[in-house]
């Protein structure tokens, strides 16, 4: 008998657990939903993205040994490279390269295995156009760098956290 009233009392003290951790759970949603929306004015205010962040690749012609690593890592061998090799000096000269970012997954591999650091991730996430031919960057696209938005006086910067307050 004494052992069924242990196994009763803890079957008990185990529901009443549950029932307080699906309590607090529910009182987080309710806390979410009675927070105000946040509108962000897109042109006129953007948000600071994090260290972390893979926006669009930069390419440095001048340290592109032509080696088509980039190209061996990519998932969808998207970046194009063209080369020519010179006989008298032995080497590859790099002519042409190009990635399309209407098909990139912007994964980061090329970035990470590229052995001269020609590759590079920048901030810039508005890669957005009417025609998608657009999106296809050479390497002088490629070397433009994005102004930050930091530094761009025309635009409120916008922290990207949770707790921000409507205005």
């Amino acid at each position: 008998m004494f052992p069924m009233v242990t196994g009763f009392m803890n079957y008990g003290h185990q529901t009443v657990r549950a029932a307080r951790y699906i309590g607090q759970g529910f009182m987080i949603t309710l806390s979410h939903a009675n927070r105000l929306p946040v509108t962000i004015q897109y042109p006129y205010e953007k948000l600071i993205t994090s260290e972390r962040f893979r926006g669009r690749i930069h390419f440095e012609f001048d340290k592109c040994i032509a080696c088509e690593v980039c190209v061996r890592v990519c998932p969808i061998d998207l970046p194009v490279v063209d080369w020519k090799f010179e006989t008298d000096i032995r080497k590859k000269r790099l002519l042409n390269y190009s990635i399309d970012f209407g098909i990139c997954i912007f994964c980061g591999n090329c970035v990470e295995y590229c052995p001269t650091n020609c590759l590079s991730m920048t901030e810039e996430y508005e890669l957005s156009t009417y025609d998608r031919h657009e999106l296809n960057y050479n390497q002088i696209a490629l070397g433009r760098l994005p102004m930050s938005v930091i530094d761009d006086y025309t635009i409120r910067t916008i922290l990207n956290s949770p707790q921000r307050k409507t205005e």
